[in-house]
This record gives C-alpha cells, structure tokens and sequence, in this order.
C-alpha cells in the first residue's frame, strides 16, 4: 500500500452508539490461532478470519471445521469493544461504531479497519504465505475492503451476509480501479430473509462484486443474518474448485 494513502486522517464524526469517531485510528491486538496450526498443510492458504458486531474472535473458528478443515487459520479480535450489557463484557466487539453503519461513516470505518487488519498480516504473516479472507457481517465488509486496498495481497475472499461501503470519501477504497484486471476469487453468501442488512444493499453488494471480482454469488432462500449447512457446502465446493482446500474429509 501507499504510505501516503495509509496516513490520511479520515476521522470523521462521533458516534452515539461506540464511543470514538467514525473513521478513527485503530490497531488489532488480539488473534486466536488454529490449534492445528503445526499440523496444518502449509502449501494451502491461511485463512484469515473476521467476527461481526458483537461477536469475537472464537465465533468463526468452528466453521474451519466444516468448510476447510485441513487449512490452518488465525482468526482477529475486533478493537473496539461494546459498551457492557448484562453478560457481554470482554466478550463482545465490532470493527466499526455503529452495527450496519452507511454512507461516509460506512466509509471511514471500513477503510481505518481494513488498514488496520492489514498492517497486522505484514507484521505477523510471511509475505510468501497465501491468504484467504474470510468475514460474517461486518467481517464479510472487511473481507471485501481490504481487497480495496490492498487486493495484491490476498489470495481470495469469501464474505457472507456482507454489505459493501460505498466508496464516496476520496481515499477510502484506493484500489478499485485496479481491481477488476486482478480477478480475485470471492464468494459471497447471503439470505433472502437476512433481517439486518437490507435486500437492496446485498443486491448491490452482489452487482459490486460481479463488476470487480471473479464472483461466485449465491442467495440462500429463507435465511435470515446467518449461516447454514448449505452455505457450508458451496463453499467447501468453491475452495476446492480454486485449489484452495483439500478435497478430503
């Protein structure tokens, strides 16, 4: 990345809901590694995993088990933490702050987090070891934006129930122009009764993606902001048709 595009102060207004402003400086400090890490087929991608709103970073790891089980992963802990409710403290965190932030302050909170979680990959993952992106929600944002800037980085990407910021501050998704000639695998899974994310913005998310990715795009009928067993089978068919994970089980 662009040292110059890496400095720029995109903070912008205070939020009501997470206290900061949106767009604001943040550091990742916190990873869970794979258990099997030193066991793990290292001639396959690292997964690299990101939670939604609420959630931390143990929430994705039991999915490995059934989409890539024989790929090691690490999977990060988002920064900012969620005011304590009954039962959530030091449990519940977001990269962003607001639960589905839009317009400019989708903007600046997606740039300042995907950056963020880039500058831990250069600190803590070698250079030569591929990477696949793989986000919930606001993860699955992120999953998408540091294709946005720094897409020579990551081998692939796989966002579910993800929505796409929508690019209006200057500076905030530097890479998309040159996005498109890369033709970067991403899978992108969403429900057509998701009740968080509106269908209009996973329908353009999905219009975003065939424009600038090498799209595999599937909406899963009667399934709301989650996951399910079918969505874990095209995905597991998609690894393996991108020689990303090993066919066995």
């Amino acid at each position: 990345m662009d040292g110059e595009e890496l400095s720029q102060d995109l903070a912008g207004q205070e939020s009501t809901v997470i206290p900061g402003r949106f767009g604001e400086q943040l550091t990742v400090a916190d990873a869970l590694y794979s258990k099997e890490q030193a066991q793990a087929n290292t001639r396959l991608p690292m997964f690299l995993l990101l939670h939604g709103w609420g959630s931390n970073e143990q929430d994705l790891a039991d999915l490995m088990r059934y989409v890539a089980p024989y790929n090691d992963y690490v999977s990060l802990r988002a920064p900012l933490e969620l005011p304590a409710v009954s039962g959530s403290a030091g449990s519940a965190f977001t990269w962003f702050h607001d639960c589905v932030p839009t317009g400019e302050d989708l903007d600046r909170d997606a740039y300042t987090a995907a950056v963020a979680i880039d500058d831990w990959v250069e600190e803590h993952i070698p250079p030569e070891r591929d990477i696949v992106l793989l986000g919930f929600s606001q993860g699955g944002v992120l999953a998408v934006h540091l294709l946005r800037i720094h897409p020579e980085r990551y081998r692939a990407s796989v966002c579910l129930s993800g929505f796409i910021a929508p690019g209006r501050v200057k500076g905030s998704a530097p890479a998309d122009q040159r996005l498109p000639s890369l033709e970067i695998p991403v899978f992108y899974g969403y429900g057509s009764a998701d009740n968080v994310i509106p269908r209009y913005e996973l329908y353009a998310t999905d219009a975003w993606l065939e424009e600038h990715t090498w799209l595999t795009s599937h909406e899963y009928h009667g399934l709301d902001h989650a996951v399910n067993l079918e969505e874990f089978s095209d995905i597991r068919q998609w690894l393996i048709q991108n020689n990303i994970s090993s066919g066995m089980m």
